[in-house]
């Protein structure tokens, strides 16, 4: 899913000065065959709900296409598909062309035309790599340029950034386009080049506002731009989570976050109702053997306070069953292993899984459903051969078990092998047809494929299947919202916001689809503050905080520029 680097061209464009005095830019429109960004935003439940992809470009696709079908122009005026690839050439009107005869005209006509020179000649030693003296003539202009002609004198420091930037100066190339954006605040050219030296600096925070000044006054249409935000909002999100994530508290989810993780399993016979599959086998009085057990056996009494919804016990319980080597050992090692996961606790939960699928003699449910949240935890942390390795594992030793093929569908999509997704959805629904999520799952990877193909037919059938999956299974929330998507990619906006109403009924505790709808970005702010609590790895919490960055520095830059994105 990573991003490809910009073709050569662009980076020639964004290295020359500027050729015109208004805001132009380069680059190329990203527009759905675009292969360099990452188009694709998947938050599927992988044992437990999993953000994954790239930093949060996603969070501006729904506004590019906006604009694109409403073939509107940005805030600037801006041409998408120009590119400036030579100086910037006379931005006054030029002498003679119908200024008064005054003599204060004249001579501020005639310090125009010498700074307008002065450039000119600027322009053609940075062309021959000579920045030196391009910086020299850039100054001249400068300081020839009435005080009043705002937009050359915006031009002529934006210039001399350039000159700047070719000798990595970021600093002079920050203070110059800081002058350049005082002068012409909506100025493309001199935001972005500013947000490469903060890069340059270690900026991030400086970078991330002028990327994305840039990315909404460009319409969300500029792969450079889209990049280089993509990019800083990893970083910033990686930086954040590894000084969070180590000093964090583990913290237990909440009981409706814990029965719908629960829910994605049915061959999970930990979490069935007590004592199912759990008496002797010896022909005794059931119940009071039952009663019996139950007071001695560390995994009944955690089965006890699941069935309470008392989860701070579990793991405690467990551990005594397991010190005690009882009758329940691996079933006591897979539920703790889950409850550490389900608290964020990987580096506690493996050594549990590990032991589980070791042991030979246990439960073939047992060891297939610890491959199936080894291999989810693998996907978590971006190991996605070994993640392959635990699902193709439980499906050899299970190959009845349909939660190995609905996780390993999962991972299929993620590793964009479409076609095999698809098969193993289809063999999920064939072992459990009321599987509404593998059902959603399946129509979103045929839409994809079909998007992918450009192949209108199907595309056609894979939105009438989502029609059906959502009529089937009501109460399915990502069958709403992965429908939402498909719906957002075909320029359907009212209906898609129909569909993320829906999934917002449905999991009102849910920020991405707040984001996703664009509906109410500061709301989805302060969701993803609080689901960054709850993150269970230090990945996941990472891309939240991407994440919520983005959508704060949409809102910052939107009120600071006087603009109103889409989500706004």
């Amino acid at each position: 899913m990573a991003a490809s680097k910009p073709v050569e061209a662009a980076a020639v464009v964004a290295a020359a000065p500027s050729s015109g005095s208004g805001v132009g830019g380069g680059g190329g429109t990203a527009g759905p065959g675009t292969g360099g960004l990452p188009r694709w935003q998947l938050a599927l439940a992988v044992g437990a709900p999993l953000l994954l992809g790239a930093g949060a470009v996603y969070l501006w696709s729904r506004q590019r296409r906006r604009r694109e079908a409403g073939g509107r122009g940005d805030a600037t005026g801006l041409k998408r598909n120009s590119e400036r690839k030579t100086p910037e050439g006379r931005a006054s009107p030029a002498l003679g062309s119908g200024h008064p005869e005054g003599s204060g005209a004249h001579l501020e006509m005639n310090s125009l035309d010498r700074a307008q020179a002065a450039k000119n000649k600027g322009n053609k030693y940075f062309k021959a790599g000579k920045y030196e003296q391009a910086i020299q003539c850039y100054t001249e202009a400068i300081s020839l340029c009435p005080t009043e002609k705002n937009v050359d004198l915006s031009t002529f420091y934006q210039n001399r950034a350039a000159a700047f930037e070719q000798l990595q100066k970021w600093k002079e190339v920050v203070q110059d386009c800081t002058k350049a954006v005082e002068l012409n605040p909506k100025y493309v050219k001199a935001l972005f080049r500013r947000a490469k030296a903060h890069e340059k600096l270690d900026n991030k925070k400086e970078c991330l506002e002028d990327v994305t000044a840039v990315c909404i006054l460009e319409g969300f249409q500029n792969q450079q731009s889209m990049l280089l935000a993509d990019k800083v909002l990893k970083l910033l999100g990686k930086e954040k989570a590894k000084e969070k994530y180590k000093n964090r508290e583990p913290l237990m989810p909440s009981p409706q976050f814990i029965k719908s993780y629960f829910s994605s399993f049915t061959d999970d016979i930990i979490s069935q109702p007590m004592l199912k599959g759990e008496k002797s086998d010896e022909d005794k009085d059931k119940e009071g053997e039952a009663l019996e057990v139950k007071e001695n056996s560390g995994y009944l009494k955690a089965k006890q306070y699941m069935e309470e919804e008392n989860y701070d016990k579990i793991i405690s319980e467990c551990s005594k069953e397991i010190d005690a080597q009882g009758k329940y050992m691996a079933e006591a090692l897979l539920l703790r292993a889950t409850f550490y996961l389900l608290i964020g606790n990987a580096n506690a939960a493996k050594p549990d899984l590990d032991k589980v699928i070791s042991l030979k003699e246990a439960n073939v449910k047992l060891r297939a459903n610890a491959l199936i949240k080894r291999g989810s935890m693998y996907m978590q942390q971006q190991q996605p051969l070994l993640s392959t390795q635990d699902f193709n594992m439980a499906a050899d030793i299970d190959p009845q078990n349909a939660d190995v093929y609905h996780h390993r569908g999962q991972l299929k999509i993620l590793l964009d092998q479409v076609e095999e997704a698809v098969t193993d959805f289809d063999e999920c629904i064939r072992l459990r047809p009321e599987s509404a999520l593998a059902q959603a799952q399946k129509c979103f990877a045929l839409y994809r494929q079909a998007y992918t193909g450009n192949n209108s037919s199907q595309i056609q059938a894979a939105m009438k299947g989502f029609e059906e999956v959502i009529k089937k299974f009501p109460r399915c929330a990502e069958g709403y919202a992965l429908y939402a998507q498909a719906l957002t990619d075909q320029q359907q906006f009212g209906k898609a916001d129909e569909m993320y109403d829906k999934c917002i009924d449905l999991e009102p505790d849910n920020a991405t689809t707040y984001v996703h709808k664009g509906g109410n970005m500061e709301k989805a702010i302060d969701m993803f503050n609080k689901a960054i609590n709850l993150a269970k790895s230090e990945m996941e919490m990472a891309h939240l905080y991407s994440l919520c960055d983005a959508a704060h520095a949409q809102t910052e830059v939107a009120k600071k520029y006087g603009l109103k994105p889409p989500t706004l």
